[in-house]
């Protein structure tokens, strides 16, 4: 049966760009092909404004967002639509608490919500998952995870 875990941007972004991959974010899309991504639903924003950045910033060309934003149709990322008035209270409460953005936040919120780990390469997020003792994501079977 396949697992579920929470997937930060951060994680997403480094398959894009070579020079910000690295063995977690492989073995993250590796676990692709067994578990299901859950996102919150800022996700697709955050994804597309950082391909607009890498853009501006001469990283990507035009085409190459084109065909990446046709590319991650393909991958099981599944955006939680569930999102209550409540939600966007504890999601604010999680960043203050945490110093996080509420992008941010809405992760481990999500992460917490549902019970699932998280898989992400931001270092305040992975300390503030710890703090709430949310696991990262660890594939199995990858590269002596289990």
């Amino acid at each position: 049966m396949p697992g579920r875990f929470v997937l930060d941007n951060s994680v997403v972004m480094s398959w894009f760009f070579k020079d910000e991959s690295n063995r977690y974010a492989q073995d993250v899309f590796d676990g692709l092909l067994t578990d299901e991504a859950i996102v919150p639903t800022v996700w697709p924003l955050e994804f597309g404004n950082a391909l607009l950045i890498a853009e501006r910033k001469k990283r990507l060309t035009e085409p190459d967002t084109v065909r990446f934003l046709s590319l991650i149709k393909t991958f099981p990322i599944v955006v939680d639509h569930d999102t209550h008035d409540q939600t966007l209270n504890e999601v604010v409460l999680l960043a203050r608490t945490h110093r996080l953005t509420t992008y941010d936040a809405s992760y481990l919120d999500l992460a917490m919500r549902l019970e699932l780990p998280i898989a992400t390469l931001d270092a305040d997020l992975a300390k503030a998952a710890k703090k709430c003792e949310v696991p990262a994501y660890r594939p199995a079977g990858l590269h002596g995870n289990s």
